[in-house]
């Protein structure tokens, strides 16, 4: 879909201009254009008092086979030593994608030495482990993967590929679905598989104000990445499935990129594996309001979160934020204090266990999906907890 305009009908009112909210629209040469800002949002054509602007739909489909590409590929993500928890995560949604469409649960595996690694995802239900263990692959190299991706992508012609939301999954996801001239959604909230074997992809947009469904119905594979915490955890089970061992002495292996140095980086603790978990939202103000919830949060063991305005004023490490431009939890109880709701943060949280919401806003978006609502002020509720569990004086 794009905007198209008709400039034989435009008489340069200039109305879209000051309409359209993203500035995608602008004069050059004498003509209305229109930029890469353009969002859709199709209030240009609506507000034209010309009807000189109109949607285009633009084709590119492909007259794929899609029996030809069948069952789930996940892409294991690993250190060498460890398999990194949100391919367990992405291994229990390909389950549930598979099985509606009654297909297979594969896995993929790029590193050097792995093996025994690979063995332990047969635990957790995968029909096939493709393990590419050589020592051109030990370290990440988004090239050289992108090669050994492709590869694996042809033998297997998989219909969708679900890729971890890390920062090694992002540099390689989007290359290897462009390889294949394919779409790709990331940061999916939820996905849903049809029966036609399409899957909808479904995330925030628009800065979180809206769930966009998103489908990819002309071309195959179907590439989506998700946060870790998003989804849950694959079930143990008896295995059955099989590690297969790719043999990579026919495949070129070479990288443009040179390893000078490895250095590891220190592990900075966050906030994804807490299992109790304190939100500070914008409405608390008071720095003394702020140091009280901060002391409860020490006696009940739970950790401190906030929302991005906590970390924009420098009060907060962004390893602490929570929403779509921070981490993803799950934690089994979270309390927070002067939250609004917007999507932007309930997406980051919506699937804890247990969720107390204390708001004085009896309207508040929070209270839609909080388990308990606690209408009044966040003060006087955390003096009350403090006085119960002794942490200041009556």
């Amino acid at each position: 879909m794009g905007i198209s305009i008709d400039h034989g009908k435009c008489v340069l009112c200039k109305v879209c201009l000051s309409k359209c909210p993203f500035n995608a629209l602008e004069l050059k040469d004498g003509k209305i254009e229109v930029n890469a800002a353009c969002k859709m949002c199709r209030i240009c054509i609506r507000s034209c008092p010309e009807k000189a602007i109109s949607e285009e739909v633009i084709t590119n489909k492909t007259n794929i086979d899609k029996d030809s590409w069948r069952d789930i590929l996940v892409y294991v993500e690993h250190d060498n030593k460890t398999i990194h928890p949100v391919t367990f995560e992405l291994i229990g949604k390909a389950k549930e994608l598979a099985e509606v469409i009654h297909q297979k649960v594969h896995c993929l595996m790029i590193g050097y030495q792995i093996k025994d690694l690979a063995e332990e995802l047969l635990a957790y239900g995968v029909d096939e482990v493709d393990v590419y263990d050589d020592e051109k692959l030990a370290y990440f190299r988004s090239d050289i993967y992108k090669d050994v991706f492709v590869h694996c992508i042809d033998r297997r012609k998989p219909n969708t590929v679900l890729v971890g939301a890390t920062v090694s999954g992002r540099s390689l996801a989007p290359r290897v679905a462009a390889y294949y001239k394919t779409g790709l959604t990331a940061d999916c909230t939820i996905l849903r598989m049809r029966t036609s074997t399409d899957l909808v992809q479904i995330r925030p947009a628009f800065g979180g104000n809206i769930m966009a469904q998103i489908l990819n119905t002309d071309h195959r594979p179907q590439f989506a990445t998700v946060r870790y915490k998003v989804m849950d955890k694959a079930a143990r089970e008896i295995p059955h499935g099989k590690v297969n061992i790719i043999d990579t002495e026919k495949l070129a292996l070479s990288s443009k990129i040179e390893i000078l140095k490895v250095i590891d980086k220190p592990q900075i603790e966050g906030i994804e594996d807490a299992e109790v978990l304190i939100t500070i939202g914008r409405g608390i103000k008071d720095e003394k309001t702020i140091g009280k919830i901060e002391k409860l949060a020490e006696m009940i063991g739970a950790e401190i979160s906030c929302t991005r305005p906590l970390v924009e004023s420098g009060r907060y490490s962004v390893y602490r934020q929570i929403g779509l431009s921070g981490r993803s939890v799950k934690p089994k109880l979270i309390i927070t204090f002067g939250v609004s709701g917007a999507i932007q943060y309930t997406s980051g949280m919506k699937n804890s266990e247990l969720i107390i919401a204390v708001n004085n806003d009896p309207k508040a978006a929070i209270f839609d999906i909080a388990h308990v609502a606690v209408v009044a002020d966040a003060g006087e509720i955390v003096d009350r907890l403090l006085e119960k569990l002794g942490g200041q004086d009556a």
